[in-house]
């Protein structure tokens, strides 16, 4: 249950964010939270609700694809039609309004959101999921949150290893890495076939999923004050799935087993940057240049091409005096140019020019603040601002306060402003949605230190939503919608070391989100918990657990007749998991995926996936 101490050169060369000085290079930071600002937070001074999944909570719970492990996480509601297009909503949101980075670079191209499908979970580091607006910090499609996938990167020295899994499917997996203390290079491989399930219901043929991935990340100290680094990352990726039926009367006719359909998805992202100090490391900074290109097919049609360039420049200093790594107050700066595009509307793209201000401050007190402010130059709609405010206050008792407000905001899609077919005519007169929020927080420390327990209440209200209208028989437009779409609720999350060998883990969140209109808003349960248990066992060699997920008070649409909004049946599944270190290097799994075979459906019509079981081996050295 003790959180991790990182140092902070290793940190900042795995994670790409700002380099402790160049003078100290074992300054020891507590837990940080990378994504937490425009540059890297200590968790306990951090006001805003974030939850960290770490590789060995990832690794002891048999966890294999980022969207179970998301699933495992308070405040976030996710949802698959199939096992091929998964959607994220943090605090009730739409899923277009949660920002996903792969070591802090948009997962995305161009204006549409990342569906997770086959995102596997070898060599990750930590997954960091920051719940509230986050525009400030990352700009559009920020508005509810973001998640930020860490990967591997290797300590000092040389380590490699890979693993084999088999079962519902094959996954194999391989890292090498080799790091001084003057920079390092990593590689990661990955290679997935799921053979998936039969999306329809029907016990036809299964939906696979084809994924292969390579990521190569290295950093070098040119000088004792420079650092040059990049970032690569590559995916390919064949999904097959189901057909849908438009004359269905049910859910089981809706969704129609066919071998046919398939899509394709290939993933170029890349970042190049430069980090230097100056002043002794009180004054710092960086410069990037990142792109991200996604080309999708359907069916083996021609490509639809989307991509997002940007170049951010940040600035960082010590207000006190001390170096920007131990300083207690901070200021960052950061002016960011960004343009995407998508060739299924190549006329178009958008473009904005970013300027946004943080202050970071550390009171003797035990009081910590957060302020910033961000303004989008946006070149075809309404420019906008953004702020956010948080603070966390630390008794010497251990029971720490933290509470946030502030607002962001998420851009029209190219669709939305330019659409000229299927019977939709864009309007360019859209402006973008804005997202208020607050929450207030207490983290206390229970059982005399041996765990502890956070609850947070959150409220945000969503304005300006872009929504479709009809305009005569069969033809459609966009509008800001008037009135509010309103979001409230209690994330909970506690973590108890039991005994020496027994650690108990859990997770709940309440949701109430409603349309302007005071309908429900689909896709988004009102209840969510999560238990879970890990037993260190084998005599230490080994551990094995067992989660437990319970959702209930979902609601989605029927895509038939009146298009009615229906509740679905609540549904309990239970994950087991274990590992067995055969030798000091080599490590024996095994896990089972809904051990009851509960009936499953997040989605109108789409069942989940029945009971499934794996077995593999892991080694590193």
């Amino acid at each position: 249950m003790n959180r991790a101490k990182l140092l902070a050169t290793a940190a900042i060369a795995a994670l790409n964010a700002t380099s402790a000085t160049a003078q100290d290079d074992s300054y020891e930071l507590g837990e940080i939270i990378v994504s937490g600002g425009l540059t890297p937070i200590a968790a306990e001074a951090y006001g805003r609700a974030a939850t960290v999944l770490t590789a060995k909570d990832i690794e002891d719970r048999g966890i294999t694809t980022v969207q179970d492990a998301l699933r495992a996480l308070p405040g976030l509601s996710v949802s698959g039609a199939g096992a091929n297009y998964t959607q994220v909503r943090i605090r009730g949101a739409e899923s277009n309004h949660t920002l996903i980075l792969i070591d802090g670079i948009e997962a995305a191209g161009g204006d549409g959101e990342y569906i997770l499908s086959g995102l596997e979970t070898a060599n990750i580091e930590r997954i960091e999921v920051l719940r509230g607006p986050q525009s400030v910090y990352y700009g559009s499609n920020a508005s509810a949150g973001v998640v930020n996938i860490i990967t591997r990167k290797g300590g000092l020295g040389t380590e490699y290893g890979g693993s084999i899994e088999l079962g519902g499917g094959t996954t194999a997996t391989a890292f090498v890495s080799t790091r001084t203390g003057k920079g390092g290079l990593s590689l990661s491989l990955s290679d997935t076939h799921d053979d998936g399930y039969d999306f329809s219901g029907d016990g036809g043929e299964k939906d696979a999923t084809d994924r292969q991935s390579m990521i190569l990340s290295g950093d070098y100290m040119v000088t004792g004050a420079l650092k040059l680094g990049f970032t690569l990352r590559r995916s390919d990726e064949r999904n097959e799935f189901d057909s849908n039926s438009w004359m269905a009367t049910d859910s089981d006719s809706y969704v129609v087993d066919d071998p046919a359909p398939f899509s394709t998805r290939d993933e170029t992202a890349g970042s190049v940057y430069a980090e230097l100090a100056m002043l002794e490391g009180r004054l710092s900074h960086r410069l990037a240049y990142e792109k991200t290109e996604n080309d999708d097919t359907y069916n083996g049609g021609p490509a639809t091409t989307t991509e997002t360039e940007a170049v951010k420049y940040r600035l960082s200093y010590g207000l006190d005096g001390q170096a920007v790594a131990q300083s207690d107050h901070i200021l960052n700066a950061l002016v960011e140019r960004e343009e995407d595009s998508s060739s299924s509307d190549p006329a178009y793209g958008r473009k904005a020019t970013s300027v946004a201000l943080e202050y970071r401050g550390h009171y003797a007190s035990g009081l910590d603040i957060q302020a910033g402010l961000r303004h989008d130059d946006n070149d075809v709609f309404k420019d906008i601002t953004t702020w956010n405010l948080g603070a966390s206050y630390s008794f010497a008792n251990g029971v720490r306060l933290h509470g946030s407000a502030g607002t962001g905001s998420v851009n029209p899609t190219y669709f939305e402003l330019y659409a000229a077919a299927w019977g939709y005519t864009g309007n360019p007169d859209l402006t973008p949605e804005e997202n208020r929020s607050f929450d207030l927080g207490v983290e206390l420390p229970v059982f005399g230190g041996r765990g502890v327990l956070d609850v947070t209440y959150f409220n945000e209200t969503l304005t300006d939503e872009i929504t479709a209208v009809s305009t005569g028989p069969g033809t459609y437009s966009f509008e800001n919608q008037a009135g509010d779409s309103d979001r409230q609720g209690v994330e909970v999350m506690a973590e108890l070391a039991a005994t020496e060998t027994l650690d108990l883990r859990l997770s709940y969140t309440y949701l109430d989100a409603t349309d302007p209109d005071g309908s429900v808003e689909i896709r988004r349960p009102k209840h969510e918990l999560g238990l879970g248990a890990t037993l260190e066992t084998f005599g230490g060699r080994g551990t094995v657990s067992a989660d437990l997920r319970h959702v209930a008070g979902n609601y989605d649409t029927q895509f038939w007749g009146a298009y009615e909004t229906v509740k679905l049946p609540e549904y309990t599944t239970v994950d087991v998991a274990a590992r067995y270190a055969l030798t000091d290097h080599v490590t024996l799994t095994g896990r089972v995926q809904n051990l009851f075979d509960a009936e499953v459906m997040d989605v109108w019509g789409y069942p989940g996936r029945e009971r499934t079981a794996y077995v593999g081996l892991d080694a590193r050295w």
